[in-house]
């Protein structure tokens, strides 16, 4: 077999470095996509400073992030399983590695349910069960309802899967509580109304690879001036849930000077993309990555100062 055969686990020859376990280690690792999971624990932690009111146990910390870590790993692996066709007709996900032939589709499916099965069985175990089920549910949504079902059959794919991606803050709650309540129900509905404007941006960027590949993303079957509206409208939603927050978990000023702050300039800078949209504008004015990147810094400050203001509120107390 070569190094490219389909039915290869794992890389017959050294990488590029020269060093064939270090690569191929790699390349499992890149099907676990982790700047997406780098996003997933920015929302974790701070939700579970928030539920302590302070500081929660390290330990639990650090085990959450591990099981969540594995959780994400495991649907992002078996995303790219389902969706290695499609990702071969696109430029943005044509280097994947089972799209390269460096990993064997088997050998992404073994590696992904068996990582599914020990993050679900780590966050059972070491953390709690609903927690872990919150994660497991998560996973199953990703997999089965946006990626197989949802993805190649509507416009609205990344609005209802979204939802898996909104799952970290419910299992960083449970993680400490134990239960799930209405303060994460909002923070839940925060990264929900997120999703939409964050993802449609790089799906305008990007939408002739969507389109080679017969996935129906909003910009490639509606003009830019419906999808930047859209935009706009989740995004007011967003900035309204975040602000929603303030009475139902009684937040300070910390949270509430950073949600209006940074919703502000989200809301600028989706306001600004509608704007040349309406004008006619194509890709190079509209800029769309440029809300796309400030979607992250602002999802950023959100939960830093979700994580920050019970610290202040116990400091002022103490």
């Amino acid at each position: 077999m070569t190094a490219l055969d389909p039915r290869a686990g794992l890389s017959a020859t050294p990488g590029p470095d020269g060093q064939g376990l270090r690569f191929t280690l790699g390349q499992y690792v890149a099907l676990t996509k982790p700047r997406i999971i780098e996003l997933l624990l920015i929302t974790t932690v701070p939700v579970m400073f928030l539920a302590d009111r302070g500081v929660p146990s390290l330990v639990l910390v650090l085990a959450t992030l591990v099981g969540g870590t594995l959780s994400a790993g495991a649907a992002n692996t078996l995303n790219c399983y389902v969706d290695r066709d499609i990702d071969a007709m696109m430029h943005r996900t044509s280097k994947r590695p089972l799209v390269t032939g460096t990993i064997s589709p088997q050998a992404a499916l073994v590696f992904g349910i068996a990582l599914a099965a020990v993050s679900t069985l780590w966050l059972g175990l070491l953390v709690n069960w609903l927690s872990s089920m919150l994660a497991l549910g998560a996973l199953l949504f990703y997999v089965g309802v946006y990626t197989m079902l949802l993805k190649r059959r509507t416009a609205q794919n990344i609005v209802w899967g979204g939802a898996a991606g909104c799952m970290p803050v419910l299992v960083g709650w449970a993680a400490v509580t134990n239960s799930v309540s209405w303060a994460a129900i909002i923070l839940f509905a925060v990264i929900f109304f997120w999703t939409p404007p964050h993802y449609w941006p790089l799906s305008m960027k990007f939408k002739d690879d969507y389109r080679a590949a017969n996935v129906p993303m909003l910009p490639v079957v509606e003009r830019f001036v419906v999808v930047a509206r859209q935009i706009v409208l989740y995004a007011w939603a967003m900035v309204a849930a975040s602000l929603l927050l303030v009475p139902v978990a009684h937040m300070g000023w910390v949270y509430l000077v950073g949600a209006a702050v940074s919703g502000g300039l989200f809301l600028a800078e989706a306001h600004r993309l509608l704007h040349h949209a309406r004008l006619g504008a194509g890709p190079a004015v509209l800029k769309p990555m440029r809300l796309f990147h400030f979607s992250i810094t602002y999802l950023t400050i959100l939960f830093v100062a979700v994580a920050v203001d019970p610290l202040v509120h116990l400091t002022i107390l103490l």
